[in-house]
């Protein structure tokens, strides 16, 4: 697997982790409607755009995974869910550790999955908001290392 950070985000990246996190949000989170997904699709592209750290996961010469880091947050983690428990999300947040000081990260409550693999990586809740980042009601937890 090669991990590196992406500085220049053209149309052509933006569209392909635009997928990634598409693919991974259907096949993760089955508590979003059709409509949550189309409100949340919204504010993908322009966070790609905008992170900080563009962290980007290849294996066999193909984008698996996407991982985004501002200020020692982990602001968002997705894999294709073919790669989804082979051992690449811990090595994507291992090197967001030791590369760029990931201590916290928010996880929504209903992503059991991700929330009990941030729990294996060594992250403890230490807050909870009844909702997300744009008003909806889905749970979010917030973790530090």
């Amino acid at each position: 697997m090669n991990i590196y950070e992406i500085k220049e985000r053209d149309e052509i990246i933006i569209d392909k982790l635009y997928k990634l996190w598409e693919s991974s949000v259907r096949y993760s989170h089955l508590f979003l409607s059709e409509d949550d997904i189309k409100n949340i699709s919204k504010y993908v592209k322009p966070a790609i755009i905008n992170i900080k750290h563009l962290i980007i996961a290849e294996y066999d010469n193909k984008i698996i995974g996407m991982m985004g880091i501002e200020n020692q947050v982990l602001e968002m983690l997705f894999l294709y869910p073919m790669s989804i428990g082979k051992g690449f999300g811990r090595a994507l947040i291992e090197y967001g550790i030791n590369n760029y000081g990931i201590k916290e990260v928010t996880v929504n409550e209903q992503n059991t999955n991700a929330l009990d693999f941030y729990k294996h990586i060594g992250f403890k809740a230490y807050k909870r908001n009844e909702y997300d980042e744009l008003g909806n009601n889905f749970p979010i937890i917030y973790m530090k290392l």
